[in-house]
């Protein structure tokens, strides 16, 4: 199986001002097309050649895993992004409000949790197989499947993510995420 972009409802200038062309440019357009791209060299002639992204996300180490998450995490970040402006819809907003108090305080907690990464991850909303949210972060390439969550949402806080838009400001790149969160996505999820 031959591993592709993500296909986006939106174009690379759409998410302006609050990520740039340039950097979709970078982010999207170079270091996820990498990604695929080795991915791909690194799957040939073995047994990780036929299987979907998820699987090789569970099954494989080193290079090929690496290349695998990172080219999922990436576009499952690049499709939860949308232009338009969306409202949570009551049943993600219900859950959210059940297991962090409200909407504020998970905002809160999350955006902690992302501020709170040392050097290169992820921050993730995840479901586990008793239905509960948790925010949880990944190191590097690290992936919640591997874990048995259900990731809902994520925020890539590699630099490479907001360095060209927001230089070291991680916290206002995370603003901006809330911003171009398709809600509608994540509660898709849920």
């Amino acid at each position: 199986m031959i591993h592709e972009m993500p296909k986006l409802p939106y174009s690379t200038e759409a998410l302006a001002p609050l990520m740039s062309k340039e950097t979709f440019d970078y982010h999207y357009g170079k270091h996820l097309q990498t990604y695929v791209n080795n991915l791909n060299k690194l799957i040939a002639g073995t047994e990780f050649e036929k299987m979907s992204l998820e699987d090789i996300i569970r099954n494989a180490q080193g290079p090929t895993f690496n290349n695998a998450a990172q080219t999922w995490n990436h576009s499952f970040f690049f499709l939860s992004l949308t232009p338009d402006k969306t409202e949570m819809p009551e049943s993600l907003s219900g859950k959210i409000n059940e297991t962090f108090g409200s909407i504020e305080k998970f905002k809160e907690e999350f955006t902690k949790s992302a501020l709170g990464v040392f050097g290169s991850g992820w921050t993730w909303l995840v479901k586990d197989t008793e239905n509960r949210l948790k925010i949880i972060n990944t190191a590097n390439a690290g992936n919640p499947i591997t874990d048995g969550f259900t990731p809902l949402m994520v925020i890539d806080v590699w630099e490479h993510a907001y360095y060209i838009d927001y230089r070291n400001n991680r916290a206002a790149f995370i603003e901006a995420v809330w911003a171009l969160t398709d809600w509608n996505k994540v509660s898709a999820r849920l």
